[in-house]
């Protein structure tokens, strides 16, 4: 249930509309116009809310539910208590996300400029624009329309933001091209300098890192994520990528469409995603690498060689799937004798 002091409210909805949006159908059309007025999880549900049912693993806790109505399948329904007004959907868990979505926003500031913040004369914002406390907003900067920038966040000379972004507190945007309908959330830090450095006469001296980072549209970068600038090349982020909190990824990097990166995920310099990459949490990727499109790596893996599109790897260093389970049950029972 969510927390009215966070997020908006926009229900209560009547069971028929619950189930037009789910794409359900309401089993008792006498019941059409009960009215829901939250969403809520099996055992915190109860009277005037509704829930999802959907893991046949949790059959025990059907009997468990007090919650007005429930949106399950057509086969866990018969185990749905008398008294719970039953929605059938083909798929639940979608229903779930399109339900939360109507029922509950966040809310948007309004349009304006904080007194505190700093903006060049030179920036170009666009119309309904949200400029928080202490944002930075340097030289020749470009905003599109509709962009909330929030406190204290830092668009550095020169880049470009597209319209209806999002750039959380605290986060650092430079040397960056940004599409449309991305989220930089609190703390991220993109365009900062590649780690590149020469030894020369026992010094490491910095190599000039000369790059941008290109991002497409709806992408979203977790808090505390870095996304590093070129070298030369840009650094490249595709249409619909999903980088989770304290993700790493390098100079040069060029990721496809639709990948996802789960937290403390690092890709070293100028490796090569496809699209719709998978990438579990603490995966480790050595440079230079070509990874096929559609591919997923396991949590905790490292990847020291190119993978194939489609395939589907773990260990360190990472082997196809199957043999990861043979190399652990090997080992589980080697250990006993």
């Amino acid at each position: 249930m969510a927390d009215k002091r966070f997020f908006i409210n926009n229900g209560p909805f009547s069971l028929e509309k619950i189930a037009e949006i789910c794409e359900a159908e309401l089993k008792d059309i006498t019941a059409k116009e009960v009215m829901i007025k939250e969403l809520a999880t099996i055992g915190s549900a109860k009277e005037g809310d509704i829930c999802f049912f959907y893991d046949k693993k949790q059959k025990a806790k059907a009997a468990e539910i007090k919650s007005s109505a429930v949106v399950t399948t057509e086969e866990l329904a018969p185990l749905i208590p008398s008294g719970v007004v039953v929605l059938v959907c083909a798929n639940p868990h979608l229903g779930f996300v399109k339900l939360n979505y109507a029922m509950y926003s966040e809310p948007k500031p309004e349009a304006g400029v904080s007194p505190s913040a700093k903006i060049s004369s030179s920036a170009q914002i666009g119309e309904g624009c949200y400029i928080g406390d202490n944002v930075v907003i340097e030289d020749n900067v470009k905003i599109g329309s509709n962009c909330v920038i929030e406190a204290n966040a830092v668009i550095s000379r020169g880049c470009e933001i597209g319209n209806n972004c999002r750039i959380g507190v605290g986060a650092h945007v430079s040397h960056c091209l940004m599409g449309n309908d991305c989220f930089i959330y609190g703390g991220a830090r993109i365009g900062w300098d590649g780690f590149g450095f020469m030894l020369i006469n026992g010094q490491h001296k910095r190599i000039p890192q000369l790059g941008r980072v290109i991002i497409g549209n709806d992408v979203e970068i977790g808090a505390n994520a870095c996304v590093d600038r070129g070298a030369l090349d840009d650094t490249v982020i595709g249409d619909g990528c999903r980088i989770d909190d304290l993700v790493m990824v390098a100079h040069n990097v060029k990721l496809g469409r639709g990948c996802i990166l789960v937290s403390q995920t690092g890709i070293a310099g100028s490796c090569t995603f496809g699209d719709y990459v998978v990438c579990g949490g603490q995966t480790g990727f050595a440079d230079h690498l070509n990874i096929g499109s559609g591919a997923q790596v396991g949590a905790q893996s490292g990847i020291m060689r190119d993978i194939e599109p489609g395939a589907v790897v773990m260990g360190s260093p990472a082997v196809p799937i199957k043999d990861f389970m043979r190399q652990v049950s090997y080992l589980q029972k080697a250990v006993k004798k």
